[in-house]
């Protein structure tokens, strides 16, 4: 199978000698390579030009987290298995592309994700995101997982994701269309047409993020947002709130052992999450002004 490793990137010198360098390591180079930059200004072209990449520039303005990603797509259009990366994410073994391209030995994964560890000035509320979210146990989710999983099922994380090209022309590619989420858009929308998702611990990246409260608030407006909006996918895999009293209850159990004196602010930092949500979720009852000024991508709202 022809394999495509598709990279959309913003001002990326600070991070792209660390990727290129671990990208450079591994023992799977047989792909094309491909970044859609969205009109750097520090020099991101040339460097991954450099390093073997195609270069295909789009305005800032015509970046879409949905629309890029399908772009990207059908630049590659011979590559049977499309990577994506953001340009954050630093590979953590020289296996990590190869194991990932394996998953799709099995004819009935449509998508595969890898596992995504704490980088090194992770917080403990970060460091436990991770492991809550990337266990050290590979599976594979079917549909018929969903009545025990929920929305959990269809998790997945264009970080260091991995799709089949004939299943994601089967559920119509990315969505242009979502403040956020396509890729879970995408995984939920496999699972109902009987693909599977594979989750690959032996793929490995660094990538993590440290998240201000207002980050916070605002990233969870907007996956509010996408749930308000795409009706179907609640619809399909079950409400997200008994997901979050899990992470909840670990995230508490997990800072009681390691660093006490952050269950006060992690207590604050859900009540944030959750007021974010709720917000996104009523969205509709809400100025269009207002909701630029609560969004993380704020460019959606143009």
């Amino acid at each position: 199978m022809k394999c495509a490793l598709c990279l959309p990137t913003l001002n990326a010198a600070a991070t792209a000698h660390a990727f290129l360098a671990a990208l450079n390591g591994q023992s799977f180079t047989g792909f094309e390579r491909l970044i859609v930059d969205s009109s750097s200004t520090d020099g991101t072209p040339e460097l991954f030009a450099a390093a073997g990449f195609r270069v295909h520039t789009i305005s800032r303005p015509e970046f879409n987290h949905g629309a890029t990603r399908q772009l990207a797509v059908e630049l590659c259009p011979d590559a049977d298995i499309i990577i994506f990366m953001t340009q954050d994410a630093i590979l953590a073994d020289p296996l990590s592309l190869q194991r990932l391209a394996d998953c799709f030995d099995d004819p009935s994964v449509g998508a595969a994700y890898g596992r995504q560890l704490p980088a090194e000035d992770a917080t403990p509320v970060a460091f436990h995101a991770r492991l809550f979210n990337y266990p050290p146990i590979s599976r594979v989710v079917s549909r018929e997982d969903i009545p025990q999983l929920g929305v959990k099922s269809a998790f997945l994380s264009n970080s260091f994701a991995a799709y089949r090209r004939e299943a994601l022309q089967a559920v119509g590619g990315f969505p242009s269309e979502v403040i956020f989420g396509e890729d879970t858009w995408v995984a939920a929308r496999m699972l109902r047409a009987g693909w599977k998702i594979a989750y690959c611990v032996e793929a490995q990246v660094w990538h993590s993020h440290n998240y201000s409260m207002g980050e916070e608030f605002r990233r969870y407006f907007d996956i509010g947002v996408f749930h308000s909006r795409e009706t179907w996918f609640l619809d399909a895999l079950g409400r997200a709130e008994g997901e979050g009293k899990k992470f909840v209850a670990a995230e508490i159990k997990y800072l009681s052992g390691t660093s006490p004196w952050y269950i006060p602010l992690a207590i604050f930092r859900t009540a944030m999450k959750f007021a974010g949500y709720r917000l996104g979720f009523l969205e509709k009852n809400l100025p269009a002004g207002v909701k630029k000024r609560l969004s993380l991508n704020r460019a959606f709202w143009r």
